[in-house]
């Protein structure tokens, strides 16, 4: 292969590009990393040094002091619960009405596209959703953390995009085979879509797993709140359900309350960040595609 020729001009933009670049991820990485330290170090450390990414006295303090009972491990399991059931339940509510709004012969999709326009603006608020969902008897049910946002009409607007772009050919070719409708979406579409859907999958899952104002209107069964609410109540109190100080040792010492607040972050954030690694490949494809054509 011919080398390619590189100006040093080029050269320059290139490696000014790389020190930019490297800042900014630097920037975006050092806290998260202080923050992991923090939870292991000791009260007088968090004291006495401002910032470090090693702490020099090893404990565990803060998180025996979160995990003191079985609440949090309840709580990790629902969220986990409402995350999983809840994204697939935006996926079949998103990608189904998507694949129906992608065709253009559809009667009264223009009308039903407005419409979806018309909700990315203007909103009931939260006091009419929440009498909604009461006189639906969903109080106290994971279904009124998942059915109210079933579709988010952005990422609808996006998977039906790409829907659009997928080549007729494909349809017309599985049609002469005999395919139904159903069959189309499962066996021919839904196959192609692997790098939208599992990019709407990860949006989808951060959002549920983040969420804990949904869980505070509408959960009022302390069993039944996920991680980011316990978690929300062991800032603020430093110890609520997760924490039973009768449960403990009674040679446990209280950890500081900065470093259950840097504990509370990581067991908070990890678990989803272990998602990430098995949609990456999709991720960086499956995000621009279907936002230019409309």
């Amino acid at each position: 292969m011919a080398k390619t020729y590189r100006t040093p001009a080029g050269i320059t933009f290139d490696v000014f590009n790389y020190i930019v670049l490297g800042l900014f991820a630097t920037a975006a990485i050092l806290p998260f990393l202080y923050v992991i330290a923090g939870s292991f170090a000791s009260d007088a450390e968090l004291t006495k040094r401002a910032v470090f990414l090693i702490p020099e006295t090893f404990t565990l303090n803060a998180y025996k002091f979160i995990f003191s009972t079985d609440t949090i491990v309840k709580s990790i399991g629902v969220s986990i619960y409402v995350t999983t059931i809840g994204t697939l339940v935006n996926l079949a509510f998103t990608v189904t009405m998507a694949y129906a709004l992608a065709k253009r012969g559809l009667m009264g999709r223009n009308l039903v596209l407005n419409l979806v326009i018309f909700s990315m603006l203007f909103g009931g608020g939260m006091i009419p959703t929440y009498l909604v969902i009461r006189d639906l008897h969903l109080l106290d049910t994971y279904w009124a953390l998942m059915l109210p946002g079933a579709i988010n009409a952005f990422n609808l607007i996006i998977v039906k995009n790409f829907f659009q772009e997928l080549p007729p050919e494909l349809e017309e070719a599985a049609r002469i085979d005999g395919c139904t409708e159903i069959g189309l979406l499962l066996r021919i579409v839904l196959p192609l879509s692997a790098p939208v859907l599992a990019t709407f999958t990860l949006f989808y899952a951060v959002g549920h797993w983040n969420d804990f104002f949904s869980s505070l209107l509408y959960l009022n069964d302390p069993q039944k709140w996920p991680l980011q609410v316990l978690l929300r109540q062991i800032v603020l109190l430093s110890q609520a359900a997760a924490g039973d100080l009768n449960s403990m040792d009674p040679n446990f010492v209280k950890p500081p309350e900065q470093s259950i607040k840097m504990a509370v972050i990581v067991v908070g954030t990890v678990p989803i960040l272990m998602v990430y690694p098995f949609l990456q490949k999709h991720f960086a494809k499956g995000v621009l595609l279907g936002s230019v054509k409309g």
